[in-house]
């Protein structure tokens, strides 16, 4: 519960129509792509970095804490008010600003949808890279916090490789900026990449300068499906290591198959076990002889099926498939953990045998499907009401499994309050303090998304003295 004062002056900084503060305005804002909740006392959506700048100062004086939120999209927990205090929508902070077609820069505030940005960037023969499966419906701003990375990272990189420069709030309320509009700056720490991938618990985006490419002259998407995901599998390290650098390569194993199947009520595969997307792009000719170049590794690899798409409709029809998959697996069971582990690409079939023995070891289903092109796999554990302890031990050793394959706990999904407790298992004790330390000196009140990536219990509130 906020004080009558507090109230008082959030609404005189962001005007009283962008305090929200009932019961089914606060739910709105309450829970994340996790399902997840927490109820937060008010919601306040600000239009500038000055009215964010007031109601961080207003936070540390007052001793409440405060969390940024996007579209509320994320995958970990990160935008769930976990702690009370307000919730900082940016929903209003959602203009284009600029497109320079000269420098390839684009200037976006954090609430852009990235579809959104997408399109407008492709009328001016431009191209953003990053493509997120929520794209859709996900905004730049969240895409910076998590570092989002998406289906076509194999070949142009995630959210980061992007961003020449940022403005920001510091948690404290200063105003900063980062980076610069070239594409060189060396002055100086890297503040920048400091702040991208940091889940909102360093400082609030509120301006984004963003590179663009020249899009690509063609594009060329592929479907392959295969006996068994482990085919696939074999089939992408073929590709992989054929020196062949598809735009996007993804894999789909037989349950997200039929999941999607029933959803789409559509017979995508015949049956099949497995399904790779692979999708290629540059001059015509380029993109066509890599497309061929990849079909034909499918092939030898034990594809009983692979087609070219020959429309834009074909193409698009594709990927409303693999984009859907992760919404059709509530079908298969009424709750999931939704993991985004990642191995090094030579190691996809590994992981897999490893998360299959971890299945049948619990009796539980567990889906796969994701980025083989970069080792970037969406392990999901499916289970029913009152299964969470079960499914709990089985993420664990899930990620333990990752660990152990040389890879990581987290691709793009970030830590948030979902992965907190297992953050020490990647980075060890030395890097979590250091990055303790990073979070102490420029949020010393700990008003700023308390309880993400470090254990709450350790990372709280800090109350007034």
């Amino acid at each position: 519960m906020l004080k009558p004062h507090v109230v008082k002056e959030l609404q005189r900084i962001v005007g009283p129509e962008n305090l929200l503060a009932a019961p089914e305005q606060l739910l709105v804002y309450s829970y994340d792509a996790t399902r997840n909740e927490a109820l937060p006392a008010a919601v306040v959506r600000p239009k500038t970095a000055e009215e964010i700048s007031a109601i961080l100062v207003l936070a540390n004086r007052e001793k409440f804490p405060v969390t940024p939120r996007g579209a509320g999209s994320g995958m970990s927990g990160g935008s769930v008010p976990l702690m009370g205090g307000v919730a900082l929508s940016l929903e209003r902070m959602n203009s284009i600003l600029s497109i320079d077609e000269q420098e390839l820069i684009a200037e976006v505030e954090p609430g852009v949808v990235t579809g959104d940005l997408h399109r407008a960037v492709e009328k001016q023969r431009l191209f953003y890279p990053p493509d997120p499966a929520s794209s859709k419906f996900c905004t730049i701003g969240g895409n910076i916090a998590e570092c989002a990375g998406g289906l076509r990272a194999v070949k142009y990189g995630v959210t980061r490789d992007y961003v020449l420069g940022l403005e920001a709030v510091l948690p404290t309320g200063e105003i900063i900026r980062t980076g610069a509009r070239t594409r060189k700056s060396v002055a100086g720490y890297d503040l920048t990449r400091l702040l991208i991938g940091s889940e909102g618990t360093l400082a609030v985006v509120t301006k984004i300068t963003l590179k663009l490419l020249p899009l690509p002259e063609s594009v060329r998407t592929l479907v392959a499906f295969f006996p068994d995901v482990y085919q696939a599998a074999a089939a992408a390290q073929r590709i992989n290591a054929g020196r062949i650098l598809p735009r996007a390569l993804e894999i789909v194993d037989a349950a997200a198959l039929r999941a999607v199947e029933s959803y789409l009520k559509e017979d995508l595969s015949s049956g099949a076990g497995a399904m790779l997307l692979a999708e290629t792009d540059g001059s015509d000719d380029a993109a066509m002889a890599e497309i061929e170049a990849i079909a034909d590794r499918m092939r030898s690899s034990g594809a009983v099926r692979v087609e070219l798409a020959a429309t834009e409709e074909e193409r698009e029809r594709l990927w409303k498939a693999r984009r859907s998959i992760s919404a059709a697996l509530y079908a298969l069971k009424p709750r999931k953990i939704n993991e985004d582990i990642v191995v090094p690409r030579s190691r996809i079939a590994d992981i897999l045998k490893e998360i299959d023995a971890i299945a049948q070891r619990h009796g539980l289903l567990i889906v796969n499907f994701g980025h083989a092109g970069d080792g970037n796999l969406h392990t999901n554990i499916m289970f029913d009401e009152g299964g969470r302890s079960k499914a709990d031990v089985a993420a664990k050793e899930v990620l333990e499994a990752a660990l152990r394959l040389y890879g990581s706990i987290t691709g793009e999904h970030g830590i948030g309050l979902t992965k907190a407790a297992y953050l020490p298992m990647e980075t060890g004790d030395a890097a979590l303090a250091a990055m303790k330390k990073i979070k102490d000196a420029l949020d010393p009140n700990h008003i700023l998304n308390p309880g993400k990536i470090f254990l709450s219990a350790e990372c709280g509130v800090r109350s007034a003295e």
